[in-house]
């Protein structure tokens, strides 16, 4: 059964693997809890994105698990049913690399944000609060979206709206609510993500991925759990030259290949997703998987 659960695991998305673990995690979280009889924190304190400063310095990690973990059900279930369908939208243009660029960058932003508010700003040094759930990384991918094809239009209920119209107004919810008190620093960690979201898709629009580095990081992390294949050397001239020029071949494709998809996404930019033909569809989608 182990074995059918990771094969199913492993067909989905990288939108939907994120939706899992978050609702794993989340009745995992409250059963243990429940059945142990601890009380509501006891689990949570290790994971949450503490607004102490210092506390903070002791739990580093919680700068990222704290998007994990949420409060009740219509917390999780908005948070998943956005991430969802922005999501749907980000992977037909862009692949799962870029998309955990956007969405932890989001929740790391998110989180400054939130650690920045309650040190900084005297309405809300006296309060004590904690900070959970990934609306951060969520809005990050929303506004990412709403920010690089902002004309595309979507089918909100009974009309048709541009994206860059729900993106404006979910960040003027966000900064209207702030004074009312209520879930100031979740409004703080959402105008973070989407903050991240922006500027990511603007620059990405003008040819720089912001989010190289924090690959090269993660790569970097992944690299020490592998084991490095040691590479058998070339042990004739001739062997030598074929693989440089087998090198130039594969260069020269993959410079095609990412000409072709500049030009999609330069007339998706320009005219919206809908302007493209079905062929143009089916490559992008294919090279979205890939990426």
């Amino acid at each position: 059964m182990s074995t059918g659960l990771r094969y199913q695991f492993a067909r989905l998305g990288i939108a939907e693997k994120l939706i899992a673990i978050n609702v794993l995690i989340f009745i995992v979280d409250k059963l243990v809890v429940f059945l142990l009889g601890l009380p509501g924190d006891s689990f949570l304190q290790w994971f949450e994105l503490p607004k102490d400063f210092f506390r903070f310095i002791g739990q580093p990690w919680s700068m990222v698990t704290y998007s994990f973990f949420h409060a009740g059900f219509g917390h999780i279930f908005w948070n998943m049913l956005v991430l969802y369908f922005s999501g749907r939208i980000f992977l037909n243009l862009f692949g799962p690399r870029r998309f955990i660029n956007v969405y932890f960058l989001g929740v790391i932003v998110g989180g400054l944000i939130f650690l920045l508010g309650y040190n900084v700003f005297p309405a809300l040094l006296g309060k004590n609060t904690a900070l959970i759930g990934a609306s951060a990384g969520v809005t990050a991918v929303l506004i990412f979206v709403c920010a690089y094809i902002p004309n595309q239009e979507v089918r909100l209920i009974f009309f048709n709206l541009k994206l860059w119209y729900i993106g404006a107004f979910i960040v003027l919810i966000d900064l209207i609510q702030i004074p009312d008190g209520d879930n100031v620093g979740g409004r703080l960690a959402h105008l973070g993500g989407a903050l991240l979201g922006y500027v990511y898709a603007r620059q990405l629009v003008k040819g720089r991925d912001i989010g190289q580095g924090f690959s090269r990081f993660l790569d970097g992390i992944a690299n020490m759990f592998k084991r490095r294949e040691k590479k058998a050397p070339l042990k004739t001239v001739y062997r030598k030259k074929k693989a440089r020029n087998r090198k130039s071949d594969v260069n020269y494709d993959k410079e095609n290949h990412q000409r072709k998809i500049d030009t999609i996404l330069d007339k998706i930019s320009k005219s919206g997703y809908e302007s493209l033909s079905k062929a143009e569809k089916d490559f992008l989608f294919k090279a979205g998987k890939e990426d």
